[in-house]
């Protein structure tokens, strides 16, 4: 008997281009023959999307400029009335679509609204947002850092966190009082996490966790890189000397990029580095080379070193080739995972509102010359290599009641 294709949806919140591209890259990762796809997202990144292969839709994502501050300060992202204006655009889109399931990476709001539509929702994120992790939560670089010094920061940092992440649950708690379900621990991690599905983009040899519930899964992590072509001066590169390559992101911290670039400047090194529509006002070193963007895997393939705003899609490109990452964090997320990166021996987490020319530059000569350090990346990269996060994710859909039927008799 013939069956239908399962009608998959995935939303992405496109405050950093990181939660598009995840979501875009399992969405064609899954097999056009047994899964019907739609993305969803703001429509800011498109261009580094390229063509794809299924419809993709546009829903509202508030701007980069208010994610970021929100995350400078330490307060919450997202007040009760726009998660509830979030909730009512996913339930027009999931009416409108009809899936099966919906897939989301950082749309938070999917976690009242996909309960709402009786939708099955799945939800990428990283296994160091778990509450099941175990892992000290460094200090990040929000105004105590700057004011009291990391050190004391750290101290009062330890203390105040569950307050704070109980502050931060709280706006998803009030919306979702609004449309009458339960509220969630008071805990920013239990939001994070809410979902049929928890769907981890990370190794488990990374990220140390306990005994998981059979519904969180560690898919690996999601390969993607822009779709743009190579710089004039790729085919020109030298060959008689090592490469590092840099990029700060969508999220990174553009005004570093100078400094690293003037760090690097007397090593005996080529610099091939992606500013990200965000080019120095200074002049650029001999050594370096500079575009707008990179095909991250291809960059890292050919690199020695990577040097990065310490998130985690690029720095898995940097172990996925093998060689070490060196993580200039400034937001929590950039701080956990280049901690367990920096433990893992694998590589280095510097501070970035307060690492100096002279420390980056240390950091990079020892990320160049060390043997141990180069074999810890590579053995991440090994695992990063065994997982195939498409594949994954295909055999959890599948498990999922009602797989091969449709839902057009489902009612919103």
């Amino acid at each position: 008997m013939a069956t239908s294709k399962r009608k998959i949806l995935f939303i992405a919140e496109s405050v950093t281009l990181a939660h598009v591209a995840r979501a875009s890259a399992l969405a064609v990762g899954l097999d056009s023959e047994h899964f019907e796809v739609s993305l969803a997202c703001d429509p800011r990144y498109n261009a580094l999307l390229g063509e794809l292969p299924f419809p993709c839709r546009e829903i509202a994502t508030i701007p980069a400029l208010r994610f970021f501050r929100a995350i400078a300060n330490g307060t919450p992202i997202y007040d009760k009335a726009t998660l509830i204006d979030y909730v009512e655009a996913d339930l027009a889109l999931i009416r409108e679509c009809r899936p099966d399931a919906v897939i989301g990476d950082f749309r938070l709001s999917l976690g009242i609204s996909a309960r709402l539509a009786g939708v099955p929702y799945l939800n990428i994120g990283n296994a160091y947002w778990s509450p099941y992790a175990h892992l000290r939560y460094p200090v990040p670089d929000i105004p105590l850092a700057r004011f009291a010094g990391v050190a004391l920061a750290q101290r009062l940092f330890d203390l105040a966190r569950p307050a704070a992440f109980a502050l931060h649950a709280r706006p998803m708690n009030q919306a979702r009082g609004h449309y009458g379900l339960p509220p969630l621990p008071a805990d920013l991690r239990h939001v994070y996490t809410e979902a049929d599905h928890v769907l981890y983009a990370d190794v488990p040899e990374l990220v140390p966790t306990g005994a998981l519930p059979i519904n969180h899964h560690f898919l690996g992590p999601i390969p993607w890189s822009p779709q743009v072509a190579l710089p004039d001066w790729w085919p020109d590169l030298p060959d008689d000397k090592p490469i590092v390559y840099v990029t700060l992101g969508s999220s990174g911290q553009a005004r570093r990029l100078p400094d690293i670039l003037r760090a690097l400047a007397t090593l005996p090194v080529t610099v091939i580095a992606a500013h990200a529509g965000h080019p120095p006002r200074e002049a650029v070193p001999d050594n370096a080379r500079l575009t707008d963007f990179l095909p991250g895997d291809q960059a890292a393939r050919v690199a020695d070193l990577v040097i990065c705003n310490g998130g985690s899609p690029t720095s898995y490109q940097g172990l996925a080739a093998g060689i070490p990452v060196i993580g200039l964090a400034s937001n929590l997320d950039q701080y956990l995972n280049m901690s367990l990166i920096d433990a893992a021996g694998a590589g280095i987490l510097l501070r970035s509102h307060g690492a100096s020319r002279e420390q980056i530059r240390a950091a990079a000569q020892r990320g160049l010359d060390s043997v141990s350090m180069r074999a810890k990346a590579g053995r991440l990269g090994e695992a990063v290599r065994r997982l195939d996060p498409a594949k994954e994710l295909a055999n959890i859909l599948e498990d999922l009641p009602g797989a091969r039927h449709g839902n057009a008799d489902r009612t919103l």
